[in-house]
């Protein structure tokens, strides 16, 4: 018999820093405004329940993995994560539904990437943070080059960042992308678009044309509303800032105390 005693709904903290929440009996159910805003491109990747090829570059919870597989049946994930003991973890106390086609793999996200094989799939989504940074071997572009690679043609990039004004590490990574995808957006919360605080911001590159109404959409009927920045508006935001290589790369700043605690 189940045990009716056992949490249905899990956040898993890292940190002090919350970075994922899942709920088991619905994983449709996002209650992080970044992992909602994810999902939109999700939804916005294909038609409606097209199963997709998708490698999540970070684990967490499982979170984004268990709505595809909800949303998209039949679609083939690959999850990286460098630590095995949170997959293990995460395995044992939130187990993924039979049949969610959901591999795990417990390696480096950037060693991963260079070795895979290139055009394999429909979606890359990053979302690796140490802590509350973003490690600076997946802030290149020599590292967006390889994102490209793996994506088939007319596939998806989407990445979880965060960042305050003046937005030097953001505009970075606009310019990394830039190089290789000729189509970006960025959606965020209007309050961070406009320097008022630190936070997440969600950013979007393909080779194809962007769903940007869809998206727009999305976004602004949201519980947790979102604007979507594209063409001349995102060039100015990026303000000609020079792409990021290897040997200058960082990681994303450090959160200011506060920014992303539980209140």
């Amino acid at each position: 018999m189940p045990d009716v005693d056992r949490p249905r709904a899990w956040l898993l903290t890292v940190d002090g820093a919350p970075q994922s929440y899942v709920d088991l009996d619905d994983p449709r159910h996002l209650e992080f405004e970044y992992a909602r805003r994810l999902a939109h491109v999700l939804d916005c990747a294909a038609g409606p329940g097209a199963p997709l090829d998708l490698l999540h570059l970070g684990g967490g919870a499982l979170t984004l993995p268990r709505y595809a597989a909800a949303t998209r049946p039949g679609s083939r994930q690959r999850v990286v994560d460098f630590d095995r003991e949170l997959l293990e973890l995460v395995s044992e106390h939130l187990p993924l539904p039979a049949g969610a086609g959901i591999e795990l793999h417990a390696a480096d996200a950037r060693a991963w990437l260079e070795a895979a094989p290139a055009a394999s799939a429909d979606v890359l989504v990053a979302d690796v943070f140490g802590g509350s940074r973003v490690p600076a071997q997946l802030t290149s572009v020599e590292y967006a080059r390889q994102a490209a690679r793996v994506l088939r043609p007319g596939g998806t990039y989407v990445a979880n960042l965060a960042d305050g004004a003046p937005f030097a590490f953001l505009r970075g990574q606009l310019a990394n992308f830039a190089e290789v995808f000729p189509q970006l957006a960025l959606i965020a919360e209007p309050g961070v678009l406009r320097g008022r605080r630190f936070g997440n911001a969600v950013l979007v590159g393909s080779a194809r044309e962007l769903p940007v109404a869809e998206l727009t959409r999305a976004c602004a009927g949201d519980a947790f509303p979102a604007r979507v920045v594209h063409g001349a508006a995102l060039a100015k935001l990026a303000g000609g800032a020079g792409v990021v290589r290897d040997a200058e790369a960082v990681d994303s700043p450090e959160p200011p105390e506060g920014a992303f605690g539980i209140g």
